[in-house]
């Protein structure tokens, strides 16, 4: 017989309502909790008798079955087949679970496309790029078999010391909310039957932690929180219809994360509207107990987190078990409570179609994965990822034909380990071993057949790249020269040795991203200094003294203060974590195949001391006043916010308003003409920077509120005109009320932060008013070819 909840004429609510009623607590418990997917697998086989230990009430989640086993994406989608089959034969209700991974970079699984991490998507300040990222996450999680996807990091993050700078869009929050966006509607696609459920982490103020250090206190004033570090989330959850939130491990004055009601359900549920789930990050209902101590055992924490709107317990069931029950037999929480939660899952599974569609189809799982097209798309990205740091007398790019002799030198040259970021699949992998060897916190069991997995897909390293690139005319020449990390600088001489003879040097210095004690960069691998670790300067200082044209490559996961570097290398270029096809991206780059445009979507500091430093400070930030510099350094960044060179050059020209002055309820038009004043086609970033003038509350002397991407062919202009609202100029006033005021607007359009090429203004007219339930998250931009000023 059919039970209600699967007549699929009924109205969502209904269908959530009838199964709700017929669960018993067991049974709504145990959808508030996951399971590791090796939990349940004997080495890489599906057990049964495990099964029937960890699902005899259901189950929620199931954590990881690409991201944390050997399996490759048809394994993985066998695994998810079976694991479904036995919920679907085998328990009472029949009710499927969420299949969640790891997303930062790509797909994290044995085989899936593996993308520039995070930060580089930024750089590329391409919001369809991360669109067609997101899109195609999607089509492989779907096909192994997964749903939930734990990305994108909406933090916005000012401090370069903390190693997971590389997996957030960067530090200004406009950027930050544009880029996750894209990112989310192509993970969840048009409707979420077809998509994956995307998270947005972590909930709120993670990225600007005490010292830098992860898990660490966040000490941000409230107007703060709300115009900078919720924003990008608001957006998302506003403009993009984001399905699922993730809070942080940290604390905001006092109140851990997992515990703030008023963050969970006043901010998120009851003002923005938001009716996806909210899951916990990875053992963090726990800590409630044994971290932050703010709960005198399981059972309390299960309380607190209950009551602060935790929906789901991530990894595995641990608070959300045995302890729940016992907070609800002690009347520490009632079954409406846990109801509320139970109906949010429900829903979400409904939503996802997975009481109709619970199975892949494996025998078509390999046609998303890493095909031709996915692989351009990874270049692509990866391209436009690229910064160009510096290029005296135009030493970039290089001609072939040119060389006799090319050295390429470095720890990260011959190295396709070090291009990849740190939620990508072999540093869980890694991390997951390294955990299970040791006696700590996550010491979790781990099938003995697990391995170390370095080509998780097919890569070519910088050097194999330059070496394809340059075929049989130029002789490559390489050494190592020293490691990442170590203090070991025995390499040197031969390193000095190939440099000395080429005609350039191309050295390639930077990060390893992961968790594990190697890595440099990474979740918990904080830095209390910037530059290149071991002994990686002294290695550049070396080849730039034999007199050799040097080429400085970093391939790096956090912006790395180096200002030797900067001052005494001829070319620099930034390459960040590039994925899979970062080699070659790089190559393209070098050798002008592929013209430089990505930009910084953080400030890169001269040394550590300047931290924080960022772009949109106050009018009384940003120098000492009144000297305005340091005693003992500059107050100004070695690289600016949306700075990055191009191997054309652009004239900015014919700023126009379309109104001098609009109501607080209008929008004006902003345009410009932009030309190609290069023989060299290339793409512009144009930015588009405002400032109140005279606010209720001091305001950021700069706030990025626009951009766009545009291709000029040389000699081409092209008029770009932004369409700007008084409501993207709201700010929160002394009442804490979301409010537009008359005034004057200066507003910058420029190809930096510190390269504003035009200036004007506009007033605002009209009372003060809230707009707080009228937001306008992204400023449209249109761009129109005005031809040619050579024709």
């Amino acid at each position: 017989m059919t039970a209600k909840y699967q007549d699929t004429k009924m109205s969502l609510e209904d269908r959530v309502d009838s199964l709700l009623s017929e669960m018993t607590i067991d049974e709504k418990i145990a959808q508030l909790s996951a399971v590791w997917a090796y939990e349940v697998l004997d080495g890489l086989t599906f057990s049964e008798e495990k099964a029937k230990r960890h699902f005899q009430h259901g189950i929620g989640q199931i954590t990881r079955i690409g991201g944390a086993t050997n399996h490759d994406a048809v394994g993985t989608g066998q695994i998810a087949n079976e694991i479904q089959a036995f919920l679907m034969q085998h328990t009472r209700l029949k009710i499927p679970a969420i299949v969640h991974e790891e997303s930062c970079s790509g797909y994290m699984a044995k085989g899936a496309t593996c993308f520039p991490q995070s930060i580089g998507i930024a750089s590329t300040w391409d919001d369809t790029i991360a669109r067609r990222v997101g899109e195609v996450i999607r089509q492989q999680m779907r096909a192994a078999g997964a749903h939930q996807a734990l990305a994108p990091l909406l933090d916005v993050t000012r401090d370069p010391r903390w190693g997971r700078i590389e997996e957030t869009f960067g530090e200004d929050p406009y950027l930050v909310a544009q880029m996750g966006i894209g990112y989310v509607q192509g993970l969840q696609g048009e409707q979420l039957s077809e998509g994956v459920i995307a998270t947005g982490k972590h909930f709120v103020g993670y990225g600007i932690s005490e010292g830098g250090m992860n898990w660490a206190p966040a000490h941000i004033p409230q107007r703060e929180l709300r115009e900078v570090y919720l924003y990008p989330f608001e957006a998302v959850v506003r403009a993009a219809n984001l399905g699922s939130i993730m809070p942080g491990y940290h604390e905001l004055d006092g109140i851990p994360c997992h515990h703030n009601k008023q963050l969970l359900v006043d901010v998120l549920r009851d003002t923005w509207g938001f009716d996806g789930i909210v899951v916990s990050d990875y053992f963090a209902v726990n800590m409630l107990h044994e971290y932050h101590h703010v709960a005198r055992d399981k059972v309390q924490a299960a309380q607190f987190a209950v009551q602060a709107g935790v929906d789901v317990e991530l990894p595995s069931r641990d608070v959300y078990g045995e302890s729940l029950l016992q907070a609800i037999t002690a009347g520490l929480v009632t079954v409406d409570e846990v109801n509320e939660l139970v109906r949010r899952i429900l829903a979400m599974k409904f939503r996802l179609g997975l009481f109709e569609n619970p199975y892949v189809d494996t025998s078509r799982t390999l046609e998303v994965f890493d095909n031709q097209e996915q692989r351009h798309l990874a270049r692509t990205a990866a391209q436009k990822s690229i910064i160009l740091l510096k290029n005296e007398a135009q030493l970039l790019p290089l001609r072939a034909s040119a060389l006799k002799k090319l050295a390429v030198i470095g720890p990260n040259a011959h190295n396709t380990r070090n291009m990849v970021g740190d939620y990508a699949y072999p540093c869980h992998i890694e991390s997951l071993l390294e955990m299970r060897d040791e006696d700590n916190v996550f010491a979790t069991p781990m099938p003995e057949d697990v391995e170390r997995v370095q080509e998780f897909v097919p890569m070519q390293s910088i050097l194999e790249a330059i070496t394809a690139k340059v075929g049989d005319g130029v002789e490559i020449a390489y050494a190592q020269g020293c490691d990442v990390f170590s203090q070991d600088d025995a390499g040197f001489a031969e390193a000095v040795e190939v440099a000395s003879g080429a005609d350039v040097a191309v050295v390639v210095v930077g990060d390893r991203a992961g968790l594990t004690d190697e890595c440099t960069t990474g979740e918990s691998r904080d830095r209390a200094t910037l530059g290149l670790l071991g002994v990686q300067e002294r290695l550049v200082q070396s080849i730039v003294a034999t007199g050799t044209p040097t080429v400085v490559v970093f391939v790096s996961g956090r912006p790395l203060a180096t200002p030797w570097i900067a001052n005494h290398v001829p070319a620099i270029v930034e390459a960040w974590l590039p994925g899979e096809e970062g080699g070659a991206a790089v190559a393209d780059v070098l050798f002008g195949d592929y013209n430089p445009s990505g930009r910084l979507p953080v400030t890169v500091p001269r040394s550590v001391g300047q931290v924080p430093i960022y772009y949109a400070h106050k009018p009384s930030g940003g120098r000492s006043h009144w000297k305005g510099t340091y005693v003992d350094e500059s107050n100004e960044p070695l690289y600016a916010f949306g700075y990055g060179l191009s191997y054309s050059t652009f004239e900015y020209s014919n700023l126009t308003l379309s109104a001098d002055t609009i109501d607080v309820h209008g929008s004006v038009d902003i345009s410009c003409v932009v030309t190609n004043t290069s023989d060299v086609g290339g793409e512009e970033v144009v930015q588009l920077y405002v400032h109140d003038v005279e606010a209720d509350v001091t305001r950021p002397l700069q706030e990025l509120r626009g951009y766009t991407r545009i291709f000029l062919q040389p000699g081409e202009q092209m008029q770009v005109t932004f369409t700007l609202s008084a409501h993207q100029l709201g700010f929160y006033n002394r009442q804490m009320r979301y409010v537009v005021e008359p005034g004057v607007i200066d507003i910058g359009i420029g190809a930096a932060s510190n390269d504003i090429r035009l200036t004007g203004s506009f007033s605002i007219t009209g009372e003060v008013s809230d707009v707080a339930s009228q937001k306008i998250f992204t400023t449209p931009v249109r761009a129109v070819s005005l031809g040619s000023v050579q024709a």
